[in-house]
């Protein structure tokens, strides 16, 4: 594979992501017993904004740099903003950006643990060195799908898997993570399964949103950020995470950072945001005045 997550750390796309990530995490722990947190496309942890990859494509001034300086953030937004600055040490710069890797770990509690799959050489070996010392993290360098399946269920029997590839294969890509979920889910139903997708063509996500809501998993929450029509093969629109296995009330916890999310990140217009339920019978994020999928928000 080519992908380098460098090139796109702290993007809109994270922002999104990592927000799920600590709302699921602060969920598990609302138990005093351990969990487990799966990564299946580990990366390299930590990146570096001032580097040469991010620098480029400079995809985080228009993500993580414009929540940095945003005031009045919702809980779970503030608390995820306090996660990045916790990994950057006190420095003001704000130079690093952490991955699910790192979020994960910061947070995670004492009796808690965490299994890392990432198979380039040089993002494992970075991987490795960053979590030397942390006895409660495990670094698998090996396909994720693979390890997946062989780390299910694990020994604490509480816990999340975040399922965050590439997507080199582009759609194709939707059909391994559905027989890789299936196998997963049928050997630990129980567990909470995260998946992040990118948003180029709606045609493309459809499918796989159909067979989620026939996976026979009795909740699954979907919660997008649609940054510009999605219309278009050739760009990243939008972003979303479907979450198997939602903790209750996860929805009501997301809601107002997703609500804000396109005000402040997206183009005046176009930015729209959806939290639904596919499986359950929840509350849908429409508007009254129109059966439009999507919420249509408007800088003012």
């Amino acid at each position: 594979m080519n992908y380098r997550h460098a090139y796109h750390a702290g993007n809109f796309a994270d922002v999104l992501k990592h927000m799920v990530l600590v709302a699921l995490i602060d969920a598990l722990e609302q138990k005093a017993s351990p969990f487990c947190y799966i990564d299946t496309h580990a990366g390299r942890g930590r990146y570096d904004l001032r580097g040469a990859e991010a620098r480029k494509t400079a995809e985080a001034d228009a993500g993580f740099g414009v929540l940095r300086t945003a005031s009045g953030l919702p809980p779970l937004l503030w608390k995820w903003l306090e996660t990045v600055r916790a990994c950057n040490e006190g420095d003001e710069a704000m130079r690093h950006y952490p991955g699910s890797p790192w979020i994960a770990a910061h947070l995670m509690r004492e009796g808690d643990s965490a299994q890392l799959c990432e198979l380039q050489d040089g993002e494992a070996s970075a991987l490795r060195q960053l979590f030397h010392a942390d006895r409660r993290v495990h670094v698998h360098q090996r396909d994720g799908y693979e390890a997946m399946k062989a780390l299910v269920p694990p020994p604490e029997k509480r816990g999340l898997v975040l399922i965050d590839p590439p997507y080199e294969a582009q759609e194709a890509e939707f059909r391994t993570i559905e027989k890789s979920l299936k196998a997963a889910m049928e050997k630990w139903p129980g567990g909470i399964y995260a998946v992040w997708y990118p948003i180029k063509l709606r045609s493309h996500v459809q499918p796989f949103h159909r067979w989620l809501s026939k996976s026979g998993a009795k909740r699954v929450l979907v919660a997008e950020l649609l940054l510009r029509p999605d219309d278009s093969p050739l760009r990243l629109n939008g972003t979303g995470v479907a979450i198997v296995n939602a903790p209750w009330k996860l929805d009501e916890v997301l809601r107002d950072s997703l609500r804000l999310l396109p005000k402040l990140l997206g183009t005046p217009g176009e930015s729209e945001y959806r939290l639904t339920w596919l499986v359950e019978d929840g509350p849908d994020e429409r508007p009254a005045h129109a059966p439009q999928p999507f919420h249509s928000v408007r800088r003012r």
